[in-house]
């Protein structure tokens, strides 16, 4: 999925500490034509400690500045002076390129990563004042700010995935439900990592690789070197390396140690003054190495980032199938390579070709296409933010309307039509929709019984689909049949000039649409309901309040009435209307009511009402 870069390409840096200072430019929001983006990238892993991770977002941040955006790197640090910039940037309005937002947290000997704790503070500022159209959070899978970031910005946000192994957390469904909520991009090196990122996290990802610095690695004068990656647990690996270097005695060897703590490998006697142990953590002390060697052993375990770094220095990789179950082909595969010069020159310059459109500046391209991308789910303006001077229908009167309620034409309710309009007339609404389940005959009888009255009806429906949960239509001449695809429900809608109305849509205690499902339908949606009167966690009205204003989604509200008692608990005060065009122009400036009652309260009284009914 990669793509040449359009722009002329600089170097990119070889590692996290040579990330150079943001240019100035002007900054316009992501769905205009002329897109110069704020991005925050976020890494789990400390910024002072070289990591393949912390290689990949530097050298993307400063492709991504090269093609005039405006990126901002967040990330732990153990660095005395990256913990003193960050609170600096933090106090200064966070515009630095780098901010380390806390020290890290040991987790193994190994590895550091920023948990959030004592540090949720710094990131929740570093967001709010970033601006940022877009936050990027790598590895989210660890308990890490990847994931706080992901879970707590307001902008846009996209996860990118690089190990199966960092897929551990959160580990309730529930919180992983949430988090891709909040994610609208899902992001992969490969794959492999797209698959087992699936199991976990489901969705639709795009494979972006992981980039290299081509102007870094590139090759030199090749001489008799072989460069082993080392692991201690791959021990029958080095011992046939080195059986193999015993009959090429004008060849030397190089175990690269790319891990802190990574042991040391036993070298014979008769090999020690061909044999060596050099430690190359980043990118720049492996390109020395890498750049001269002629053939490259990679670890069976080892870093994907140090293989791609050997391709693009024009070694020949020495990794034939079958390796992982029987090492001793790798060396076989060096003893060959050694002995034919012409294929080694044929599988370096195969090499080199491999890393073609795999540069920074490539990966930039891509995902500044993804970024772009995300800006034009989102709708128009925000009801909220249009201006009184602005708003449609001013010269309309004031009116209360409740868009989701249901009468005895639903199996769970038993309050006839006729009461619920005398119902709603008494408490003052001037409108209502009627949307029983997966029926239309309630609303329209209640169209009829209201031609004489002071009160507008909408005729809607409230449509169980087929594992996605359930949809609204709005303004509907006739029934849609239940158990249908989402997509094929919201098609049935649009057929009839009807809106498309998402109830509850984060209620998990009903059945509910996926967070793929109602990402791939954004611009379908006419109305997202921000309030129902009936949810027993005010917590998920407030997650469809922001992904509504996220998305500058039109909002709407109901009672969801199921007992006379409900209704009205939950609307709107809105301009009044005339059909499904001043319908919406309306919701421009409407405002939501809230009116609860006590849920326990109106939910007994719903289950006495339907005991009743069956006694009958």
């Amino acid at each position: 999925m990669l793509r040449a870069s359009a722009t002329p390409r600089r170097r990119a840096p070889e590692g996290p500490d040579h990330a150079p200072k943001p240019r100035s430019h002007g900054i316009t929001h992501l769905d205009s034509d002329d897109v110069a983006l704020r991005i925050c990238l976020v890494t789990p892993f400390a910024w002072s400690q070289p990591h393949d991770i912390n290689e990949h977002v530097a050298g993307v941040a400063a492709a991504l500045r090269d093609r005039g955006h405006s990126v901002t790197v967040l990330a732990p640090s153990n660095r005395a002076s990256d913990l003193a910039a960050g609170r600096r940037s933090l106090r200064d309005g966070a515009s630095a390129p780098l901010i380390a937002v806390g020290p890290a947290v040991p987790i193994s000997r190994r590895s550091r990563i920023g948990l959030p704790v004592g540090v949720r503070a710094n990131l929740s500022a570093a967001l709010a004042r970033g601006g940022f159209d877009v936050v990027h959070g790598f590895e989210p899978g660890l308990p890490s700010l990847s994931y706080v970031a992901l879970r707590d910005a307001r902008a846009l946000t996209v996860a990118s995935f690089f190990s199966p192994e960092r897929l551990g957390y959160p580990p309730g469904r529930a919180q992983r439900e949430r988090l891709l909520t909040r994610t609208d991009a899902l992001v992969a090196a490969s794959p492999e990592a797209a698959h087992a990122a699936a199991q976990r996290f489901p969705g639709e990802y795009q494979i972006v690789e992981e980039g290299v610095d081509t102007e870094l690695f590139r090759p030199a004068t090749k001489r008799k070197l072989v460069v082993l990656e080392w692991r201690p647990a791959e021990r029958p690996l080095a011992k046939a390396v080195l059986r193999a270097l015993r009959q090429l005695p004008d060849w030397e060897l190089v175990f690269l140690r790319t891990k802190s703590l990574a042991g040391r490998p036993t070298i014979p006697a008769k090999l020690r003054g061909r044999a060596h142990v050099r430690t190359a953590r980043d990118g720049r002390s492996r390109a020395a190495i890498l750049n001269e060697a002629a053939i490259f052993v990679p670890a069976l375990g080892g870093l994907s980032r140090v293989s791609l770094e050997a391709a693009a220095a024009g070694a020949a990789i020495a990794s034939p199938p079958g390796v992982h179950e029987q090492p001793e082909l790798a060396a076989a595969a060096l003893a060959r390579l050694a002995e034919n010069e012409p294929l080694r020159r044929q599988l370096s310059e195969e090499a080199r070709r491999s890393v073609e459109g795999k540069t920074f500046a490539d990966v930039a391209a891509e995902l500044e296409e993804i970024y772009t991308g995300l800006g034009r789910r989102r709708k128009g303006t925000l009801q909220q933010s249009v201006a009184k001077s602005d708003e449609p229908l001013a010269d309309r009167e004031w009116i209360l309307a409740d868009l989701h309620l249901h009468t005895s034409w639903s199996s769970d309710c038993a309050v006839e039509v006729e009461h619920v309009l005398d119902r709603a007339e008494t408490i003052g609404l001037g409108a209502i929709a009627v949307t029983d389940h997966n029926v239309f005959g309630g609303a329209l009888e209640a169209v009829e019984l209201a031609r004489d009255r002071g009160l507008t009806v909408i005729p809607g429906e409230e449509v169980k689909t087929d594992g996605q949960g359930e949809v609204i239509g709005l303004f509907l001449s006739e029934e849609i049949p239940r158990g249908q695809s989402f997509a094929d429900t919201v098609k049935a809608i649009k057929d009839q000039g009807g809106l498309v109305y998402v109830p509850h849509p984060f209620d998990r205690l009903h059945a509910i649409a996926d967070p793929a499902t109602l990402h791939r339908h954004l611009a379908d949606i006419d109305v997202f309901e921000v309030y129902n009167a009936r949810l027993l966690f005010e917590a998920y009205n407030d997650e469809a309040l922001r992904f509504a204003r996220k998305y500058n989604l039109t909002m709407g509200a109901g009672s969801d009435a199921h007992v006379f008692q409900g209704l009205g608990t939950g609307g709107l005060r809105m301009r009044a209307f005339d059909g499904p065009e001043e319908f919406m122009l309306s919701l421009r400036s409407a405002e939501i009511l809230r009116r609860p009652k006590s849920l326990a309260y109106l939910q007994s009284l719903k289950w006495v009402a339907q005991v009743k009914e069956r006694v009958r």
